[in-house]
C-alpha cells in the first residue's frame, strides 16, 4: 500500500477533520509505532505502521472500491446465477475487494456497469429520487420519425406507468435502422427497450455509454478499471453526497 499523510489517515479513520487532526499531531497526542510525532504531513504506511491517538490504536476502515466494467452481451448482472450463466462477477475477480453491481444491464445489453463496495453511493445511484442520469446508444429497427422522437422525449405510457421525460437525440436515420442517444433519470426494468417498442421501433442493440459523469470511453468489452479519485468525487456530487 502507498504511503499516506498522517492527518489524512487519521481523518479516514474517523478521528476528526484533517485540520483538527493536524492540531492533535502538533499537540503531541499522536504516536506512530510508539513514538510521538508532532509534524503534520508525516507519511506512514497504513498497512504496517501502528498509529495511536490519546492511547487508542486506530483501525483503518475497509477500502471502498469503485470499478467501471464494459459488460459484453451474454453476461447477467447478478452475483450468482442459478441457471449457471456467466455473470459480471466473472469479469471482476481481480478487483481486490468484494464489490456488487450498481443496478442492472440485461443479458442482451452492453456497456458501462459500475460495481462498488460503497453501499450508500450504490443506493443513491439506483434510486430515481436522486435523478442520476444514465445514457444509452440505441440501435433500433426502422426509420424513426420526428413524432416518435418527441414521444420518447416527453414520456410514453408503459404497463408500470408513464415514463419521465428523457433527452433523446437522433444520431443516424436510415431505411432499415436508426441510432438514437437516450438519457434517462429513472431506471425501470428493460425501460429503454419497452419505450422503443412502444413507438414501433424494437431495439437491435443497446449500449450504456455513461452513468452520471462516468463515461464508458474506449474501455474494451469485458475489461474493467478502477475509477479515479476525480471520477468518484464527481459521482458522489451527482448523487448528492458532497461533503458527506
Amino acid at each position: 500500500m502507498a504511503l499516506e499523510r498522517l492527518q489524512k489517515f487519521m481523518a479516514r479513520c474517523g478521528v476528526a477533520s484533517r485540520r483538527a487532526c493536524e492540531t492533535m499531531i502538533a499537540e503531541g497526542r499522536v504516536r506512530v509505532n510508539g513514538r510521538v510525532v508532532r509534524e503534520p504531513g508525516t507519511k506512514i504506511d497504513p498497512a504496517t505502521d501502528r498509529v495511536e491517538v490519546d492511547g487508542r490504536i486506530l483501525t483503518p476502515p475497509e477500502e471502498l472500491v469503485y470499478i467501471a466494467l464494459h459488460k459484453p452481451r451474454g453476461y447477467v448482472t447478478t452475483v450468482h446465477d442459478p441457471q449457471g450463466r456467466p455473470t459480471v462477477m466473472d469479469l471482476v475477480q481481480d478487483a481486490g475487494a468484494r464489490v456488487y453491481p450498481v443496478g442492472r444491464l440485461d443479458a442482451d445489453s452492453e456497456g458501462l456497469l459500475l460495481l462498488t463496495s460503497d453501499g450508500r453511493l450504490a443506493h443513491r445511484l439506483m434510486h430515481p429520487r436522486y435523478g442520476v442520469e444514465k445514457r444509452y446508444r440505441v440501435t433500433v429497427q426502422g426509420t424513426v420519425s420526428d413524432e416518435a422522437l418527441q414521444m420518447l422525449a416527453e414520456g410514453v405510457p408503459l404497463e408500470d406507468g408513464m415514463t419521465a421525460p428523457a433527452r433523446v437525440r437522433l444520431l443516424a436515420r436510415g431505411g432499415r435502422r436508426s441510432v438514437l442517444e437516450i438519457t434517462l433519470s429513472e431506471g425501470r426494468k428493460r425501460q429503454v427497450r419497452r419505450m422503443c417498442r412502444h413507438v414501433g421501433h424494437p431495439v437491435v442493440r443497446l449500449v450504456r455509454t455513461a452513468v452520471g459523469p462516468v463515461e464508458l470511453g474506449a474501455l474494451p468489452p469485458g475489461a474493467c478499471r478502477r475509477l479515479t479519485d476525480a471520477e468518484v468525487a464527481r459521482l458522489r456530487r451527482a448523487a448528492g453526497l458532497t461533503g458527506q
